[in-house]
Formats: structure tokens, sequence, C-alpha cells
């Protein structure tokens, strides 16, 4: 795995991303735009991890922490390099990521029907807590 590099994303990242996203992510999530990107990037720069194999994009990751929570979003790994290490080494920098600003608990948005990624958060040692459901409200149209 030592040609895996993780590293921040930054400004110039965020339509790549995007275009990493439509091919590597399930589902989509209202931010999925250049705004809700640039917003990530500048409010929390260190949250945004990418994966990259000889300097192209291979997996990401958000890794949010708001001083209470530590919250995990968007960990997806391009199809032609699954099974290869990428999401372990994307949620290892996301825990010293978390440990390093005294994070007490991750929590991972997964979505229900991604069985895929069921298997792959339970490898890494996160299990299902089936007494909370998500609530959710939009502010924008």
């Amino acid at each position: 795995m030592s040609d895996l590099r993780i590293r921040r994303a930054t400004l110039p990242d965020i339509d790549s991303v995007l275009l990493f996203w439509r091919e590597a992510a399930e589902g989509t999530s209202i931010s999925d735009d250049p705004d809700g990107m640039t917003r990530l990037v500048t409010t929390e720069p260190e949250a945004l991890l990418l994966a990259e194999r000889d300097g192209v994009l291979v997996g990401t990751v958000i890794a949010g922490f708001d001083g209470w929570r530590c919250s995990v979003y968007r960990l997806a790994v391009h199809p032609d390099h699954r099974r290869q290490g990428v999401a372990t080494a994307l949620l290892r920098a996301t825990e010293e990521r978390f440990a390093a600003l005294g994070g007490r608990r991750v929590d991972a948005m997964v979505l229900e029907a991604n069985e895929r990624a069921h298997h792959t958060w339970a490898a890494a040692g996160y299990h299902r807590e089936d007494h909370w459901r998500r609530w959710v409200k939009p502010l924008t149209d």
C-alpha cells in the first residue's frame, strides 16, 4: 500500500471529487455541488481526505468534527480499486484525525441498501445501531 497517498482536499480538487462521486459513490447528497464542497473545504479544511495512487483519485472520505461528534460521510472507493486496502487506509487516517482532536466515538452515515458498504464497515470494527434513525429537514429547495 506504499503507493497510496492520503491527503486533504483543496479548492482545486472540488470538480474532480464531484465527478469521482458520480462514478464511485452510492447515492447523492444535497451538498454535492461546487458551493457545498467549497463550504466544506473552507470551513473544515482537514475534513475531506483523498486517497491517490500514482496521482489518480481512488478514494474519498469526509471526516467531520464539530468539537462534539466525529462524523464520517462519503467513504467511496473507485470500483477498479476496491478490495485493495483503500477504504481501510482512509478510515485509519480518519480515526487518527479524530483521536488527535479528542474525539471519543465515530458515527458513520451508511446507506441502508448498500450491502457492500455494510461489510466494509463491519470489517473495520463498526457496528450498526438499530435504535437510531436519521431525521432530516432540507433548508433549501
